[in-house]
């Protein structure tokens, strides 16, 4: 399996992978076509003034199928950008688990991706608890159910990958996979900063990282979780209260073999 297996092309979005076929650490495989991570889906048109590639991309996104979006941004994002369209039987749940807003664009040259990142990673994991529960426990009844979901925020790296590792972590998936995954960004970031361009075309200088996922910010987190409470899971077992029974159903659900 290589990296381009898991990203799915969109025209509008550009950071849309599937999370199936990860490996854990007993050999087993994050099952296919159930669990999804995305920029955002405010993206998307199901309108009649949608365009050809428009109308292509929503034909693309209901052929996965999914049964619940999980959108990770703020009200006044989601006011400003749309969400997902509305399309029957598809469930839409949004959880802001960012408590401090901040402009990565706006950030200067001097300012280091990893460190700087990591702890705005780390800012998110303490001040989201609520939220973040609610995020798993949504991803965990609709893995039980066997219904595909798709997680998002804006360009599908920072909230975003936050989650993704979180669930993975609970999953058995190896930190250097998890790391690997959200590096992945990297094939999206010409792409985001493109998008960020036209909507800003008056803007001036923008961050050097923006947009970018070196796999730095996330080892850093990572890390940094670990020093403090052990691993991934443990943090999600102190702070977030999932337990043997949680991470075993999870397991059942989203891993195969």
């Amino acid at each position: 399996m290589n990296e381009h297996d898991r990203h799915i092309p969109f025209a509008r979005l550009h950071n849309v992978r599937d999370l199936g076929g990860l490996r854990t650490a007993d050999g087993g495989s994050v099952r296919w076509g159930l669990l999804f991570r995305a920029d955002s889906l405010g993206k998307l048109r199901a309108d009649e003034g949608a365009d050809e590639a428009e109308r292509a991309d929503w034909t693309r996104f209901r052929a996965l199928g999914p049964r619940a979006v999980v959108d990770l941004r703020y009200d006044w994002e989601i006011d400003a950008k749309g969400r997902v369209p509305e399309l029957p039987g598809l469930a839409y749940h949004q959880l802001s688990i960012e408590h401090r807003p901040y402009d990565q664009a706006a950030l200067g040259p001097d300012v280091e991706p990893g460190p700087y990142l990591a702890e705005r990673y780390l800012e998110v994991a303490h001040d989201g608890v609520k939220e973040i529960r609610g995020v798993l426990d949504v991803i965990a009844a609709s893995a039980a159910a066997e219904e595909p979901l798709v997680f998002h925020c804006a360009s599908g790296k920072d909230r975003t990958g936050l989650i993704a590792a979180l669930v993975l972590a609970l999953l058995g998936v190896p930190e250097d996979a998890i790391v690997e995954d959200f590096a992945l960004t990297g094939l999206a970031s010409d792409r985001l900063l493109a998008d960020w361009r036209a909507t800003h075309p008056d803007a001036g200088e923008i961050w050097p990282g923006y947009g970018k996922a070196p796999a730095e910010v996330m080892t850093l987190f990572l890390a940094a979780l670990t020093e403090r409470y052990g691993s991934l899971r443990g943090y999600a077992d102190e702070l977030l209260g999932t337990d043997e029974e949680f991470v075993g159903a999870l397991r059942r659900a989203l891993v195969t073999g």
